[in-house]
């Protein structure tokens, strides 16, 4: 890759955080007549080194790229994360990464940064390294919101806790899950209410309950509104969660198609009905909620 402006960062979530790094990095490579590359890694470092106290993924490295190409990044650049990565002490990460493979002119990062083996490498470390080779540093301060710092470990609990609408204040985009339709019970068909269920979603799930929510499947050039019911269907005495989507005004086949849902807010939470007309009912008045968006 030739000369650029480099943010390095896992950017999980991409949330407003990222946002106001990326926004210096523009201007950084403006300045410069460079492109503006954020570097980021799959798996998460953590999955090498604490792979049973890794957090779980908010985006996925081609989602991510897509969240920040919306910012103007002009190129992500996914790096493989392997024990061998992990090792690099700081000054080979710069050296061989940085300056070798990327050919970094311009570094933006968060006052937060560590980088390199042991988490040794932090902005100072990082700042002595610029200077010797000749290359801009400049490190941008967290974003505060209602008195907290934003990170993707505070949304990750607001997400896990149902709290779809309060972590989309501090994200770029409305938090989104992704799989392929895959064959349910199909019960939500014969009582009027039929249901993707979505198969093979990489990213954290939110709480149990229902959502408002927009899905939009992949070929389309429109999303729906959806009421989407996460956790076990209990009405039915089952035990294991699934994640189904109700597209209010879709008809057709979606077995086997990729589809995302982008989660607005939380509806209710999971309860038992006593009676099939119990629970149509209360659908009905989701699936109305969830169309007012």
């Amino acid at each position: 890759m030739g000369p650029c402006a480099v943010a390095v960062g896992n950017f999980d979530g991409v949330h407003v955080g990222h946002a106001a790094i990326v926004g210096r990095l523009l201007a950084n490579a403006v300045r410069l007549g460079v492109p503006a590359v954020a570097l980021t890694f799959d798996p998460h470092p953590a999955r090498i080194l604490r792979p049973d106290q890794a957090p779980a993924a908010l985006t996925l490295p081609q989602r991510r790229a897509e969240l920040l190409a919306g910012l103007g990044v002009d190129a992500t650049v996914v790096q493989p994360t392997d024990a061998r990565l992990v090792a690099l002490e700081p000054e080979v990460f710069f050296s061989q990464i940085l300056r070798g493979g990327l050919q970094a002119q311009a570094l933006v990062e968060g006052s937060d940064f560590r980088f390199g083996a042991r988490r040794r490498g932090d902005v100072t470390l990082l700042a002595g390294l610029a200077q010797a080779d000749g290359v801009e540093l400049e490190v941008v301060p967290p974003v505060v919101i209602d008195g907290e710092p934003v990170s993707s470990s505070r949304i990750r609990t607001l997400i896990a806790a149902g709290s779809v609408a309060a972590a989309r204040q501090l994200l770029t985009a409305p938090y989104r899950l992704q799989g392929l339709v895959v064959t349910g019970r199909q019960r939500g068909q014969t009582i009027g209410f039929p249901t993707a269920n979505l198969g093979g979603v990489a990213t954290l799930l939110p709480a149990e309950g229902v959502y408002a929510a927009r899905a939009g499947v992949a070929g389309a050039d429109r999303d729906w509104p959806a009421a989407v019911h996460i956790g076990p269907n209990v009405s039915f005495g089952e035990t294991s969660a699934t994640v189904e989507v109700h597209l209010i005004g879709f008809s057709g086949d979606l077995y086997g198609k990729s589809l995302h849902v982008d989660f607005l807010r939380r509806v209710r939470e999971t309860r038992r009905f006593d009676s099939v007309e119990a629970l149509k009912a209360q659908l009905a008045a989701d699936v109305a909620l969830a169309a007012s968006g």
